[in-house]
């Protein structure tokens, strides 16, 4: 159903913005900040989500694969990115990647993660990504967007649907995290223990490179 964006009730994001440069740059500027702990903080704001999506009884299994190139791949099967059409007749995503999160990125109080460290939301992980790709799919149809240091540089396009829901996050963290605090398989399983609604396989294909 195509309905005016400002009616629509900002939860977590702000539906009438795109990208929200200076937030992202903020983030690029204090890493040690919003990412302490390197690759393993940003595998844990995205797992953050999946988490939500089994709260509400959707999905709950996913698969993490650490790449060759230094790369992670999250794909899990919830309910997919909400994406909406607007009254222009255009599809429109929440902008998660590219905005802040409403409930956590500014809360003193915000929730710890299992490694301790505050939640900050998704878009920690594409300002500090060299490049993040987000392929979503819902029962309304499914695309994909790629970002650099946050910033989409892609539309929407438009993916065949499968059949399934849920996202696929696979991004390149910067060469500083990607080097420090080296993930290992089994300290990820041992942390997302905290989820125990969450069940993740590890695909570790490091060796190969």
């Amino acid at each position: 159903m195509e309905t005016p964006r400002t009616s629509w009730r900002n939860t977590t994001h702000d539906w009438a913005a795109t990208v929200d440069h200076d937030h992202l740059e903020h983030v690029r500027r204090n890493p040690s900040s919003f990412a302490p702990g390197g690759l393993r903080h940003l595998v844990l704001e995205v797992l953050a989500y999946v988490a939500d999506e089994a709260d509400c009884g959707s999905g709950g299994h996913c698969r993490v694969t650490l790449g060759a190139d230094g790369s992670v791949t999250v794909a899990d099967d919830g309910r997919g990115t909400d994406t909406r059409v607007d009254e222009q007749g255009e599809v429109v995503k929440k902008p998660v990647m590219a905005t802040k999160d409403l409930r956590f990125f500014d809360d003193p109080a915000a929730p710890p993660l299992p490694d301790g460290h505050p939640r900050r939301g998704m878009s920690v992980v594409a300002a500090l990504s060299t490049w993040l790709i987000h392929t979503n799919r819902r029962h309304n149809g499914s695309w994909q967007q790629r970002y650099e240091l946050g910033v989409p540089t892609s539309g929407l396009e438009p993916v065949a649907d499968d059949g399934t829901t849920g996202t696929v996050v696979h991004f390149l963290p910067g060469p500083p995290l990607r080097s420090a605090h080296a993930l290992a398989s089994d300290d990820l399983h041992r942390i997302v223990a905290a989820w125990p609604q969450v069940h993740v396989e590890v695909d570790d294909r490091r060796a190969a490179g």
